[in-house]
């Protein structure tokens, strides 16, 4: 067996060994549903992620065993760099509950250079987890690419105002993550995101009602304002 197959082998061992019926338990509660889990905590995890390091083809290899804490390692040891649109295409494919979602595109998939491509791309899938991952990923652009012009994130609120009548609960909840972290991000586009959550506010439908209050709510709040102004200020 290659080296690479070890690796794997050990990996799994050292994840059935630290999997409990408590911590199986506790996704069960926070609607985590997977269909192989062993039950390890997300800090083991990333515990675990520090020790191996970055590694594209482990993450490749664990992503393929299927288990949700072999995924999740995944997310934690692949190489940003290495990453190429057809991982991401077939990695979203296997997006089966909102942890999965969250981790990879919050921890690897928004440092890679086809990111923004996939916005657009996936918003307009069938998939809730599938669509779930554009606004995800919008949601970890907005935090994490300090390049990016405000320009692809007003586009993106387009995407979100389009997505808001969608109500299944996990591309809901998407949706009004981007629209609130996006709306942190700067002034113009604390504007911007506070205009189209008021639109939402104001809708008849009950999805981007939901939505719409819940941004207005926290985008107009003093502490998000003081914020802001504190960015502002230390800007150069």
């Amino acid at each position: 067996m290659s080296g690479g197959g070890a690796k794997v082998r050990e990996a799994l061992a050292w994840l059935e060994r630290h999997g409990t019926k408590r911590t199986r338990d506790g996704m069960a509660r926070y609607g985590i549903v997977a269909p192989k889990a062993f039950g390890v905590t997300v800090s083991a995890l990333q515990g675990l992620a520090k020790r191996l390091g970055r590694d594209h083809g482990l993450a490749l290899s664990l992503w393929e065993t299927g288990w949700y804490e072999a995924r999740m390692l995944a997310a934690f040891v692949d190489d940003p760099a290495q990453v190429r649109l057809a991982q991401m295409n077939r990695w979203v494919r296997d997006f089966d509950n909102w942890a999965i979602v969250d981790t990879v595109c919050f921890q690897l998939f928004d440092r890679v250079p086809h990111a923004w491509s996939r916005v657009d791309a996936w918003s307009r899938r069938k998939g809730e987890f599938q669509k779930r991952a554009a606004f995800a990923l919008v949601a970890g652009l907005a935090l994490h690419d300090k390049r990016a012009p405000d320009e692809r994130f007003l586009h993106a609120l387009t995407l979100i105002e389009r997505a808001a009548p969608d109500d299944r609960n996990f591309v809901k909840k998407g949706v009004s993550w981007a629209l609130r972290v996006l709306g942190r991000r700067n002034r113009a586009l604390n504007a911007a995101a506070v205009e189209t959550a008021k639109r939402l506010a104001a809708s008849t439908d009950a999805s981007s009602r939901w939505i719409g209050k819940g941004a207005v709510k926290e985008l107009t709040s003093p502490m998000v304002q003081k914020r802001l102004s504190a960015k502002r200020k230390a800007s150069p």
